[in-house]
């Protein structure tokens, strides 16, 4: 179960809007690269992002060019899922063999705030500060797999191949 705080953003982030392109200095230095987490779509979002806190996106979240930097600084600040109403295919994939679940499911009913609680298996988000409970689509145990391990490489390394 996964619990946290809503960032609610728009439509249409990019991975520039993840990790503008004035930080790409920073590419060898991933920590500090963390620090500038959509800073152009929420210039505060790095300084009260907390561990375990979820952003919530609209349409077509992720879009622009395939760094996985993009996922993986956004998992480095501490949070726990993506949750859209669609995701770029190369950014999800991104996302997954990160270890950082994407949730593609309705988010008109999120606030910026509010409290969620996601169960992965059963592909239920409830909502605490409304009461509303959201579904997304069922995760292949494949990728539910993957998920636990923190990534593909990761497990990779603990089983050495997919189990399918």
């Amino acid at each position: 179960m996964l619990t946290g705080k809503a960032f609610k953003f728009g439509n249409d982030i990019s991975t520039d809007h993840i990790i503008p392109g004035k930080y790409a200095y920073l590419r060898s230095n991933l920590p500090e690269l963390a620090k500038h987490v959509m800073e152009d779509a929420d210039p505060t979002f790095a300084s009260r992002v907390k561990q375990g806190d979820f952003i919530v996106g609209g349409n077509n979240f992720g879009l622009g060019s395939s760094r996985e930097h993009a996922p993986l600084v956004i998992k480095m600040a501490g949070v726990k899922a993506i949750l859209a109403k669609s995701v770029a295919r190369i950014f999800f994939r991104n996302a997954i063999n990160l270890g950082l679940p994407v949730l593609v499911c309705d988010t008109d009913n999120i606030r910026d705030g509010d409290e969620l609680e996601i169960d992965l298996q059963s592909g239920v988000i409830s909502n605490k500060s409304n009461g509303k409970r959201l579904t997304f689509g069922k995760i292949p145990i494949v990728m539910l797999n993957i998920l636990d391990e923190g990534g593909i490489l990761p497990y990779i390394e603990k089983h050495g191949d997919f189990k399918l």
